[in-house]
């Protein structure tokens, strides 16, 4: 196991659930097991805690859930240019700890790491899905709440959604993460129909603010090992911090990417400037106080979030999608979270959704 546990709790209702077992055979045997009638007090704040959403991290429930499993992306709306993402809700909270990450705010009064046993009624929520929309195709996500593939090795949930999307040509997974935990991918047969994206920063982005994540070589690494095993791979740039040397140091990451993957075999780049509502940016400085990318000067825009000064976000933007532009292949890219006008000043173009549902890339 990479990341370390001090408690794990167990809803009485889905103690004899496949997943509880699953947890309880991995862990190590110096994790506390505990049963507790009801997950949703377990996953709230300790009391006397000095860093209660940091103490969440490491104290796992495992419980059912009792909303749908299947959202909408939140960027999804008339006033971001949206990529057409669907969300699938199967745990909350992250083992790993960024400094600028909205859970802070978002998970603040439930922090406890919560997985759902009860996962396989979003295979059911799905189907249904699929029934109203025949023949569309679809790209569903795990990684808005919860890193896609932290405590893998303890659930083994991957293995469960990489089968059950190899057999339905109109859905597209796509599992983002920032670590390096792939063992249980590699086993499996994908089909081609599971996307594996990383989370990717400079080096000082990754020392100064990603905690306990993956580093941007390790996750390169294990995007191309899962590249060879019959998955198709992709890449967020999110967020680009803007500091001192950021342009020079994204382009070098840009370019370590395309040394050891072929941007042929690359099937989209998103891009997305820090953004933070203001009580994240005040959650974020107590706890980061030393952290230099938190204390940048930023704008705050008409949606509600401080933003990186316009024209300074769009000088980014613009020298790596050039930089993209450059390479033989030219992956999709695309901006998460910006209007279409920041789309049209950066591209040309109105945004256009990556076409990865379906699709096979150059070199499958």
């Amino acid at each position: 196991m990479k990341f370390e546990l001090d408690a794990i709790n167990i809803e009485d209702g889905v103690r004899a659930s496949a997943l509880a077992r699953r947890v309880i055979g991995a862990a190590p045997r110096d994790v506390m097991v505990s049963y507790v009638a009801d997950g949703r007090q377990a996953a709230r704040p300790l009391e006397g805690a000095t860093d209660a959403f940091g103490g969440g991290k490491r104290r796992m429930v495992i419980m059912r859930r009792r909303a749908p499993f299947l959202m909408a992306c939140p960027a999804g709306s008339a006033e971001f240019a949206c990529c057409g993402y669907l969300v699938l809700t199967l745990a909350s909270n992250c083992p790993m700890d960024c400094g600028y990450c909205f859970l802070q705010e978002y998970l603040a009064d439930n922090p406890g790491f919560q997985v759902y046993a009860n996962y396989a009624d979003a295979f059911d929520e799905l189907e249904r899905l699929r029934r109203k929309a025949p023949a569309r195709g679809l790209r569903v996500g795990t990684g808005e709440l919860a890193d896609s593939l932290a405590f893998d090795s303890l659930t083994g949930i991957s293995r469960d959604l990489v089968e059950y999307f190899a057999g339905r040509d109109d859905l597209t997974l796509e599992l983002k993460t920032k670590t390096d935990e792939i063992e249980n991918l590699v086993a499996i047969d994908p089909k081609g129909r599971t996307l594996v994206s990383w989370t990717l920063s400079p080096e000082r982005v990754y020392r100064s603010t990603e905690h306990r994540t993956a580093a941007p070589a390790a996750r390169i690494e294990a995007a191309r090992r899962v590249l060879a095993a019959g998955y198709r791979v992709a890449f967020h740039l999110d967020p680009i911090i803007a500091y001192a040397g950021a342009e020079r140091d994204y382009l070098e990451l840009i370019d370590q990417l395309f040394e050891a993957i072929a941007p042929e075999r690359i099937a989209f780049i998103s891009m997305g400037g820090l953004r933070m509502t203001s009580a994240l940016r005040a959650i974020a400085r107590r706890r980061f106080p030393d952290d230099p990318m938190l204390v940048g000067e930023e704008v705050l825009g008409p949606d509600g979030r401080y933003r990186t000064f316009t024209p300074l976000r769009l000088k980014l933007y613009a020298a790596l999608s050039d930089r993209i532009r450059k390479s033989n292949a030219k992956p999709q890219t695309y901006l998460c979270m910006e209007s279409a006008s920041v789309h049209r000043q950066v591209f040309g173009e109105a945004a256009a959704p990556p076409t990865v549902v379906g699709a096979r890339l150059a070199g499958d």
